[in-house]
């Protein structure tokens, strides 16, 4: 230790010299550890233990995440059956779909209005001939009795055009009848297309129903959607294959209507057994 030695000197007095003596030893990093998890674990109970205070004083704070997510479905479930409503409430329409005047079962077909149109070329030709006879007659081509009979056959040919007689022997509609009946029919399935159609259209409005029948997306119905959406859908449906194609149209929203209706059914109950009667429908009192 002689190196260490200091030798100091205060006024002329030699001071005993001074000493270096070793510190304490570092502590092992092993001890220090060891102290900290004991000391984490005499903690811990404490912990709980205020853990547990803070819950038993309010308890509605471990449940914020239930009712959070609770209250997103219920939302949820809001928001669906009232696009279900808006969308029943729409196309209610639908439901007044004549088929048997959309259909127009009773139509003409071609080959009967050929068969009639023959008929009524037949009538004027032979009206046509005989009129021709009685004619040749007046400038003395012909004898006079034949011309008289010309004109006798002319008569009666004519008064058998006339509508009342001619259903007296046969019960064939004329190319003039079945020509008004194909104007008729077609009217009145326009005029309940209109009745259908309203103020507001009632095409485009069901083409959302779409998410519930696929069918509705088809091509085939984009100029129907169109011009429905333009309420001007009546005055271009001047066809039968228009008509046609409108009631496959309503057929198809019937379906979608259907599935809508049964699936706010549904929800509309599921909300109910759930309790939640804010989200449910109520019914509207009777008067």
């Amino acid at each position: 230790m002689a190196e260490n030695a200091v030798t100091a000197k205060v006024g002329d007095v030699e001071a005993p010299p001074a000493q270096l003596r070793p510190g304490r030893a570092a502590d092992p990093i092993a001890n220090v550890q060891q102290e900290m998890s004991a000391a984490m674990d005499e903690a811990a109970p404490d912990a709980d233990v205020e853990k547990a205070e803070e819950q038993s004083v309010n308890p509605e704070a471990t449940e914020d995440g239930g009712l959070g997510e609770q209250n997103v479905e219920q939302s949820e479930v809001y928001s669906e059956l009232r696009n279900l409503r808006l969308m029943l409430r729409q196309c209610d329409r639908v439901l007044l779909m004549d088929f048997e005047l959309l259909s127009m079962s009773d139509w003409p077909d071609n080959y009967s209005l050929a068969q009639a149109r023959r008929s009524r070329d037949l009538w004027l030709l032979s009206a046509m001939v005989a009129a021709a006879v009685f004619l040749s007659g007046l400038t003395g081509v012909v004898p006079a009795w034949v011309a008289g009979g010309g004109f006798g056959v002319s008569v009666i040919i004519l008064l058998l055009g006339v509508p009342f007689i001619r259903r007296i022997y046969t019960n064939k509609p004329s190319y003039l009848d079945l020509i008004l009946q194909r104007q008729r029919m077609l009217s009145d399935a326009r005029k309940h297309v209109a009745h259908l159609e309203g103020d507001d259209g009632l095409v485009w409005q069901c083409a959302r129903m779409a998410r519930y029948n696929a069918s509705l997306r088809h091509g085939r119905f984009s100029d129907m959607i169109r011009l429905s959406e333009q309420r001007i859908l009546p005055r271009y449906l001047t066809r039968r294959d228009h008509l046609r194609l409108y009631l496959i149209f309503m057929l198809e929203a019937e379906k979608a209507y259907n599935k809508i209706q049964q699936a706010f059914f549904d929800g509309n109950q599921a909300a109910i057994d759930k309790g939640w009667q804010e989200v449910a429908a109520v019914p509207e009192p009777r008067a």
